[in-house]
């Protein structure tokens, strides 16, 4: 008997690939949507329900999902039991900034078991963050019990990142050029790495978890210490751009808006965290408490800052709008936070110089998944695997 090819011995065809796509959709299913009974299974899927039970009987060996009882219903006979992805699968975020670090532990079942920041006096190195992310890894590992299963390392930067292998191309705000991230990582902690745009996973994770759900046609906009960047989703899709660098929002020129003393630049120059930070007199702060420096500081010059970067922004978003017409315009990181502070200001620009059919059919929200919201897009990195390889 001839010995397979490699090709051949890995590359399932027949049952066993269409056995395979179903694994992966009822995994999708409720990874991304939550529970659901067998029963509500096979209706979505249009599988029968034999080949229903026998799918998630080969999920639970794997240790992907699990089932339970459900709640106690009025519906005459015996429920059906409801799937739901396992809590002990579990994808490591990371997010380097030019003023912290930080991670968390983010379960399959889309909770934030732990988060970390450490805070650094200086702008840290490609090898500084490495080592920082190692160190943490260890504290974090602490809060797992022997039944966690670890599936990667996610990392949302804040820079052009290559796809292919999580080489950091270009991060301007930490100085990081053609630097191999994605390998030290995987070197330091033994785990596999996937890298990718800070700002587009943002996107993502709201998109499939957040404020624009179902959104087809959807720009978002994500400001953090390391400036703005984006996310376009388009015809459902994450527009990538040839090598992944789609989205970087913050280095276009806009010019000032009407009735400012504003001079025209790169969007993120204007419109930035330090600045907030340095009016609010913090040397540093997390998402969370800047924006509760923000909401109880009611002096004059932090509302006037507020209103001079809304102005300016409102000129980078309108052209967005004109540009894409989408459906959603979600607002993530301290841009989030100014708009929730003057939510009809910044509308009202919006509404006077958007042309008036896109702004028609747009709708403007802030990001819903808060302080986890790049930490739950860098673990859907990892999380994509898992789904699409139905196993570990």
């Amino acid at each position: 008997m001839s010995t397979p090819s490699r090709d051949e011995t890995h590359r399932p065809g027949g049952p066993e690939r269409a056995a395979s796509a179903n694994l992966s959709t009822i995994l999708r299913r409720v990874h991304r949507a939550g529970p659901a009974s067998r029963a509500e299974l096979t209706r979505e899927t249009g599988l029968n329900r034999s080949t229903i039970s026998g799918l998630v009987s080969e999920l639970v060996e794997r240790g992907l999902v699990l089932e339970v009882e459900p709640r106690s219903t009025k519906q005459v006979g015996r429920p059906s039991p409801v799937v739901q992805a396992s809590s002990t699968v579990v994808a490591i975020a990371i997010v380097p900034e030019i003023d912290a670090v930080t991670m968390a532990l983010v379960t399959f079942d889309r909770q934030v078991l732990r988060r970390v920041r450490f805070e650094t006096e200086t702008i840290p190195t490609v090898v500084e963050a490495v080592e920082i992310a190692s160190r943490l890894l260890g504290e974090l590992r602490e809060d797992l019990t022997p039944e966690h299963r670890i599936a990667g390392i996610g990392v949302a930067v804040p820079g052009l990142v290559r796809a292919a292998d999580g080489c950091v191309r270009w991060a301007p705000h930490l100085g990081w050029r053609d630097e191999p991230l994605g390998g030290l990582l995987e070197e330091a902690t033994g785990f596999p790495v996937l890298a990718a745009n800070d700002a587009n996973l943002g996107a993502r994770a709201e998109n499939l978890f957040g404020a624009a759900i179902d959104a087809t046609h959807m720009l978002y906009m994500n400001g953090g210490p390391s400036g703005i960047g984006g996310g376009i989703i388009v015809n459902g899709e994450l527009v990538n751009g040839a090598e992944g660098y789609a989205g970087e929002f913050g280095h276009n020129r806009v010019a000032a808006p009407p009735d400012s003393d504003a001079t025209e630049g790169e969007l993120e120059q204007s419109v930035s965290q330090q600045r907030l930070l340095s009016v609010l007199g913090l040397r540093s702060a997390s998402l969370d408490e800047l924006e509760a420096a923000l909401v109880a500081d009611e002096r004059a010059e932090v509302r006037a800052e507020v209103h001079r970067q809304l102005g300016i922004l409102s000129v980078g978003v309108r052209n967005m709008i004109n540009i894409l017409n989408p459906e959603k315009v979600v607002l993530g990181g301290f841009l989030g936070a100014l708009f929730d502070l003057e939510s009809d200001y910044f509308l009202d620009l919006l509404a006077s110089h958007t042309l008036q059919p896109p702004w028609e059919s747009v709708t403007v929200v802030r990001a819903e998944l808060g302080s986890d919201l790049l930490l739950v897009g860098a673990a859907e990195l990892v999380f994509d695997g898992v789904v699409a390889r139905a196993d570990l």
